[in-house]
């Protein structure tokens, strides 16, 4: 089954659509699809099938994602955590990941015509060998698209992204690319694997569960959360709708929180400058007090050549993750 559907919504479906478009949209949405395992059993169907139904339902969702105008998904697609489960399981889980991004693979001129970059967020070393393979070809060919974002969390925990950013900056700062008074919570963010995207408007969970295991902890503090008890492969337009209109609802109070979070961290990062700043002069310093307009000098020199030294360490660090998919990718995949 393709990744892309080019099926069109049903009359219904467009008129719902139209209605719901009237007010504020979720520009990204992520999804925890979850219930492929209970789904099989209740339907008495192999486990496999289960997850084989669930990709199924990945690709209807995203067309209907198209179909309303959101334009980035995110899906927790494979958690570190699941390596915990039955060796039996993890190989077809794995296997399915091969067809599926082999089959993407075959889907470039659809993928195109869509404008579909595929992202893969995660650590890709704990993967066999020709699945990372695949993964990275599937990433660097459709790494030029920008009319809509796929982003797939394979080997991915929250908790695991979060400490390699960590890694990210300790790294920067041992190479002499950043201070380590240039680490802040905005340089996470931007050393995190979804740093190319913007923070999920909407989060959804399937199954009933009401909890994130581990899911994109840092970039939903103020995302629209909503767990729904139906189970990942029957999930339904309507299911879809739901949530868009909670976070409709909900969306005034989120946008505030966003707002004064934001201007927090430039308060933050203010004050973080005057710091170092004072610091400096006081190092400096020939027992003559300094004048206002002195020190505001020194500290508008200061935050520029702050924010020069994080733009050169975040190229750094894209073009090495970029490297480390090129490399990946010129790699011949054996069977």
């Amino acid at each position: 089954m393709s990744w892309i559907r080019e099926e069109k919504l049903s009359l219904l479906e467009r008129l719902t659509a139209n209605i719901l478009r009237a007010g504020p949209m979720p520009k990204h949405v992520a999804f925890i699809m979850d219930g492929n395992r209970r789904y099989a059993q209740k339907e008495h169907k192999e486990r496999q099938e289960g997850h084989t139904q669930g990709f199924e339902k990945l690709a209807e969702t995203l067309r209907w994602c198209l179909n309303l105008g959101i334009h980035e998904v995110t899906v927790y697609a494979f958690s570190i955590e699941n390596f915990k489960r039955s060796k039996e399981e993890v190989d077809g889980l794995m296997e399915l990941a091969r067809q599926k991004f082999s089959r993407l693979l075959t889907e470039q001129e659809n993928l195109e015509k869509h404008g579909v970059c595929i992202r893969v967020l995660g650590d890709l070393t704990l993967l066999p060998e020709d699945l990372q393979t695949l993964i990275a070809k599937a990433v660097v060919s459709t790494r030029e698209h920008n009319k809509c974002f796929l982003n797939v969390c394979f080997a991915y925990t929250s908790r695991h992204e979060i400490a390699n950013a960590v890694k990210e900056m300790a790294w920067g700062v041992e190479q002499g690319l950043i201070k380590s008074s240039d680490v802040s919570e905005v340089l996470l963010s931007e050393c995190l694997y979804s740093s190319n995207s913007p923070n999920p408007d909407l989060l959804i969970r399937t199954s009933g569960e009401v909890r994130l295991s581990d899911f994109l902890l840092w970039q939903t503090s103020y995302s629209c959360l909503v767990f729904q008890s139906v189970l990942w492969p029957e999930y339904s337009f309507w299911n879809l709708c739901e949530a868009i209109l909670q976070f409709q609802l909900s969306h005034r109070s989120l946008q505030k929180a966003r707002e004064l979070h934001r201007e927090e961290q430039v308060l933050q990062q203010m004050e973080s400058d005057r710091t170092c700043v004072a610091e400096i002069l006081q190092h400096r310093g020939n027992g003559k007090p300094m004048d206002g307009q002195s020190r505001q000098n020194a500290l508008l020199n200061y935050s520029s050549s702050r924010e020069e030294r994080v733009r050169g360490f975040l190229n750094v660090l894209q073009h090495k993750r970029d490297a480390f998919f090129n490399d990946l990718s010129s790699q011949a995949v054996v069977a």
